[in-house]
Order: structure tokens, then sequence, then C-alpha cells
């Protein structure tokens, strides 16, 4: 690198840098069910926008399923949402979406048959949330998307699954004209037209948020949750998007991608990127090798909500003390 391209990276770094310190608007990575008004600035990341993803690097971290669950509390108690697609799995095949409408079940007991990914104590709570919602609004109910999978091709790869994963939200969404939030993990949630993924293969393919891009424009709305460190995470390559997203101080912050901004933060978010990707194959000591790349923050990304530090989620087990 010659020294005029050093000092055009150095003077973005530090306009972006400057842009996170100013506009990263602070966020409750602790509390589900605290009050909402810090996340007020995400009002205007998804004005006029039909289905929105909250899209995780990590599912197994406390803080991301936090603010997920608190982002999903805003956008159905102040957006007027009312559906909520679980990646990955049919709410209907468990007794789950009944148990949200009726009460029906034991909701602990339902959840212990999911995927590994979804029995969390953290989604036990998003569970009784919606449950206590629609007690308090039975004529205006709150519902878990029941989606057979009916696309989902038996033995087929990532591609096959990304375009399964769109469809059936699509097909959702078109029967029910209801205002979904779609809860999954970053590499199916990007704007990805394609995107790479490498964990541990490479695979470069368009994704479920490509197929929901191109077939809603700006009707489909990506939040990215990303995270710095944490008890099994160690701190991004420098290469990593994650590494500025960490350079302000604050624990966690919410940025609206689809504000103004000056130019040298525009290369920034315009750039081609590399965010961390944990996913079923991850490897602590491997951490650079488990990443997303082919494409742009701005690409990706309506929004990002970024934690500094993250913790293990709670084992189903260990929620009876939440009562």
């Amino acid at each position: 690198m010659n020294r005029t391209s050093e000092a055009t990276t150095e003077a973005i770094t530090e306009a972006a840098a400057d842009w996170l310190d100013r506009h990263a608007h602070p966020l409750d990575a602790s509390d589900p069910l605290g009050e909402l008004e810090d996340l007020r600035p995400l009002a205007d990341a998804v004005a006029g926008v039909g289905i929105v993803a909250l899209g995780v690097g990590s599912r197994a971290t406390h803080e991301l399923s936090v603010v997920q669950h608190r982002m999903l509390r805003f956008l159905v108690e102040e957006q007027g949402f009312r559906s909520l697609v679980l990646e990955g799995e049919d709410p209907a095949r468990l007794g789950l979406d009944a148990y949200v409408l009726t009460g029906a079940g034991d909701p602990e007991a339902l959840l212990s048959e999911a995927r590994s990914f979804l029995r969390t104590g953290e989604i036990l709570d998003v569970l009784r949330w919606m449950r206590g919602h629609n007690e308090r609004n039975p004529h205006d109910p709150v519902q878990l998307a029941a989606l057979p999978l009916r696309s989902l091709p038996p033995g087929g790869g990532l591609a096959e699954v990304e375009r399964a994963l769109a469809d059936d939200t699509i097909r959702w969404y078109e029967g029910t004209r209801q205002k979904t939030v779609y809860w999954g993990g970053l590499t199916h949630t990007v704007v990805g037209d394609p995107r790479t993924v490498s964990s541990p293969d490479v695979q470069t393919h368009r994704n479920a948020g490509g197929y929901l891009r191109e077939r809603f424009g700006d009707g489909y709305a990506s939040i990215g949750l990303t995270f710095h460190h944490g008890t099994e995470y160690p701190v991004p390559p420098a290469d990593f998007a994650e590494a500025m997203l960490g350079a302000t101080d604050l624990p966690a912050y919410f940025l609206d991608l689809r504000a103004g901004r000056p130019a040298p933060v525009d290369a920034w978010l315009g750039a081609p990127a590399r965010t961390r990707l944990v996913g079923p194959f991850y490897d602590a000591r491997e951490d650079a090798d488990h990443h997303l790349s082919g494409g742009s923050l701005a690409e990706w990304f309506d929004g990002v909500a970024h934690v500094r530090e993250v913790t293990p989620v709670r084992a189903l087990t260990d929620t009876a003390r939440r009562g």
C-alpha cells in the first residue's frame, strides 16, 4: 500500500470512528422486559417495512438474544408487527403456536423438542412474553408463523435451504398480510446477492435475505446483531467489521444505516467486509476462518445492533428459577 492509499484508509477509519461515537444510540442488552425508549431509532430504519429480519452473528449469546427480544417487543408494541418467523422450525409441529395463542401446553416442555439452537431460556422468555401479550390483547394477538417447510428439499444443500427459507417466509407473509419479524441467523438474513460463508466450507450463493429483498425491495429490512468478544469468543481479527464496530466503548448500541452520512463513512460502509459467523461448526481456535464475506455492511444491513461483550445463553434446564 502506497502512502496515498495509507492516508486515505486512515482518514476513512478516523471518520468512521468519529461517526460511530456521534451516531451510535446506546441500547440496553440486559433486561428483555425493560423500557423501550432506547429503541426509538429503530423506527426510522423499519419505516414502511413489511418484513424485518433480526439476524444474529451467534445464536448462543445471551445479550444478542436479549436485544432480539427487545426489538421484537418494540416492533409488536410500537410498530404493529403481528407475526414471528422462527427460522428453521415449524412451531405448529411442537404446539408452540397454540401455546402462544391459547395458553395450551407447557412451553418449556414443548420447546424441549425444538431444534437445539432454540432450546434456550431466552427463547422461552420470548414465548412467555408473546403469551402474556395475547392475554392482554385477546382481540389483536401476535402469532408464531406456522411454517411446515414444504419447500425444503430433503438432503438439499445450503443454497436450496436459503431458497426454501425465503419461499416459506414469502408464503406466510403474502397469505396473512401481517407485518412479520424474522428471527434467525445472520448468514440467512443479510441481503446477500450473493454472499459467501466460510464455516467451515466456502459457499457462495444468494441467501434468504437476498431473495426477500428481490421480492419486496425496501419492504424488507435486514437488522444485523453483531458482537465484539465474549466468554467463548476472542477479540475479532483487525480486518473484521466487528473490530471497527467495537471501537466505541458503549456496551451496546444501534446504528441506522438508512440514514444519510458523510462520504468517508459511506466509503467504509461500502467497502468489502468480513463479519464473524458462528454456526454449528464454529471453533474458537480458528475464529478468523468462520466469517461472512462477499458484500459490504451497507449492502447487507439496514441497521446494526452491536454488543461489546457477550455471555452464553441459558440452557433450558436452567430456567426453572425464572418461573
